[in-house]
């Protein structure tokens, strides 16, 4: 499993952000988009103590474009070279559109522009309610967390639970929350396989909890914007975050836990008779890997020495600790968890391949 920050580096970087956030719902109409020469872009947004300058992440950029229906790929080429033509474009669908947008800031940047829809699930209270339960597992080990540009991680593990793949093979339970307070996925709560010989972590496909960021349509008042306070989006987050407590112990229970090592433990029994290249080729196309992480997959799969199906999924959650970014590693541990779901069929076509 790809290594994060620690507990105490996580839990001050959510205090700090929680002091230097701000979101506003605001009217289409008062938005504007400046582009200088270097192409760095800003939001100014007329907010009731007058105009105020921001700067826009890539990601928020690429939520703009999509909410005005710009092609991304045209926005960044105009942002690159016609900086002018790019404002022009922007400032007039946004005048000419009669929207509000939920703008989400942080250090005085533009890191999210959303729908005005979009329910607030933000990491510093999950993270408040959660971590006392966590701790209260049986002889819990943090072993990975992370806060990236998109993405809350919470990775744990419970030695109180295990299971014997093969002769000295050893898992354990686990589970991992993960959040995203920018448009970039649910809430969830899934359990985790934790294997002791490579410190691989698998995420099972199964989801105990997955809560999209959806609600009632906010900021309906007179006024053209509203700037929601901290203490306004706890309040309005708290009865949902107790329910994501609830779950965290089914997400870890006996029942959960054998099930997945289960379907983890009779890929064992599927031999990879083919061209092993191919395996990974065909494995690639299927959930869309660079050739950099094909190749990656097939050494490990070499390397271990294992031709099964079992070998290909521990080569996939084996490899995600070498890629560099951490939401990517987390992607390749939850194929882990895809791979062991697989009908017959779709093995068929793995372990054939020619």
């Amino acid at each position: 499993m790809k290594n994060g920050r620690s507990l105490v580096s996580l839990a001050q970087e959510l205090e700090r952000q929680l002091h230097s956030k701000k979101d506003l719902v605001v009217s289409s109409s008062l938005l504007r988009h400046d582009t200088d020469d270097r192409g760095d872009t800003r939001l100014v947004i007329e907010e009731n103590s007058g105009a105020v300058r921001y700067g826009v992440t890539p990601l928020a950029r690429r939520q703009l474009a999509d909410k005005l229906k710009i092609p991304y790929a045209y926005f960044e080429r105009m942002r690159e070279e016609q900086p002018v033509l790019l404002d022009r474009n922007v400032n007039t669908w946004l005048q000419s559109d009669d929207d509000r947008r939920m703008i989400r800031t942080l250090d005085g940047q533009v890191r999210a522009v959303l729908s005005d829809r979009y329910r607030r699930l933000d990491n510093f209270d999950l993270a408040e309610s959660v971590l006392p339960i966590l701790q209260q597992l049986p002889e819990v080990r943090f072993e990975s967390v992370e806060l990236t540009d998109t993405k809350m991680y919470l990775k744990v593990v419970t030695p109180r639970l295990t299971y014997e793949m093969a002769p000295g093979d050893i898992v354990q339970a686990g589970l991992v929350i993960s959040n995203s307070e920018v448009g970039q996925g649910m809430l969830s709560v899934q359990p985790l396989v934790f294997r002791l010989l490579c410190r691989n972590g698998l995420i099972a496909a199964d989801r105990s909890l997955r809560k999209t960021h959806v609600g009632r349509t906010l900021a309906t008042e007179d006024e053209g914007i509203a700037v929601y306070q901290e203490d306004t989006l706890r309040a309005d987050d708290k009865a949902f975050f107790l329910r994501v407590r609830d779950v965290v112990q089914a997400a870890v229970s006996e029942t959960t836990f054998r099930q997945t090592a289960i379907k983890m433990q009779r890929t064992l029994n599927i031999p990879l008779i083919g061209d092993p290249v191919k395996t990974v080729e065909v494995l690639a196309q299927r959930y869309t890997l660079n050739d950099s992480e094909r190749s990656g997959v097939l050494r490990h799969l070499i390397t271990e020495g294992d031709l099964s199906g079992y070998g290909l999924v521990n080569a996939v959650t084996h490899f995600s600790q070498e890629v560099e970014d951490y939401d990517r590693a987390t992607e390749f541990e939850a194929l882990g968890g895809k791979l062991i779901e697989l009908p017959a069929t779709e093995w068929k076509g793995l372990a054939e391949a020619a």
